[in-house]
Formats: C-alpha cells, structure tokens, sequence
C-alpha cells in the first residue's frame, strides 16, 4: 500500500467511524472541503457545504443515537475510496418527519469518495433506504409489496 493510499483510507474512514460511527462531527473541519458536495438518494438535491453535511449527519444521529457504523471494505484508487459500511442504530428520534418506533435496525451501504488535498471534496452515497424503512415498518415487506403489484 502507499502513503496515498494510506491517507485516503484514514481519511474516509473518519469520515464513516468518527463522524457517523461515533457522531463526533466537529471532525467535519478536519477532513471535509467547506465547498464539498455529497450526493445522498435520500436528500431531494445533493448536500452542499460542510454545514449542510453536518445537519444531515445530526438528522440521522438525532433519530438514531446509538448510530455505529463498521466499516468492511476500503478501496482506492488515485485520489478516489470506496467503502462498504454495515450500520446499526436504534430509532429514538424523530425520523423524516415519523415519531420514534424504538425499532432496531441493521442496513449497508456504499461510499465513494473523492479526495482533494487531503480532505473530501465530493461524496455518493448508496444507503439501504427501503431496507430501512421496511425494518422501521413503514414500508411493506418485498413480498407484499410484490404481492399488492399482482392484485392491481
């Protein structure tokens, strides 16, 4: 491994464990650009700023505050990571706009990364939404959401 790819890996990883993980995101001013821009599927437009990444980060923690998050697999390339990440949380907080469920949940997801002079610049997240919202009981299981299609 090099000393590039070493200092990617560290740095997403802080990202995945110290910021989501473990919710410390005042680390957000260490290894994140001012300008970065994220592309999160479940936000309506992509996250602009580190402030806005830092209210979203909050929004998951406030809903979730036992968040932790194991990372499983790092990858890089230039100045590019990938990371596979396995998250667990307990809904306490409001989330989205529904009142806690006090349910448990486990999802994955992927993140890749662009690093810029250190810091992270620009991120896509891929995260388990539905599997989420299906552990969560808002949304039906595959099966009756399968089994609602073929009765229309």
């Amino acid at each position: 491994m090099t000393v590039r790819d070493a200092e990617l890996r560290a740095v997403v990883r802080r990202d995945v464990v110290d910021v989501w993980g473990e919710g410390d995101v005042d680390v957000l001013d260490e290894i994140v650009a001012p300008d970065i821009v994220i592309h999160e599927p479940s936000a309506q437009d992509d996250v602009e700023g580190r402030d806005s990444y830092r209210e979203l980060v909050e929004t998951y923690r406030t809903a979730f505050p036992d968040y932790d998050t194991t990372v499983e697999t790092v990858t890089t390339d230039e100045d590019t990571a990938m990371v596979r990440y396995t998250a667990r949380g307990t809904n306490d907080g409001e989330f989205m706009g529904m009142a806690p469920t006090g349910r448990s949940v486990v999802a994955t997801g992927m993140e890749q990364f662009r690093v810029a002079d250190g810091v992270i610049a620009e991120k896509w997240s891929l995260f388990d939404t539905l599997g989420l919202l299906q552990q969560l009981d808002v949304v039906p299981g595959i099966e009756e959401l399968v089994r609602r299609a073929a009765d229309s």
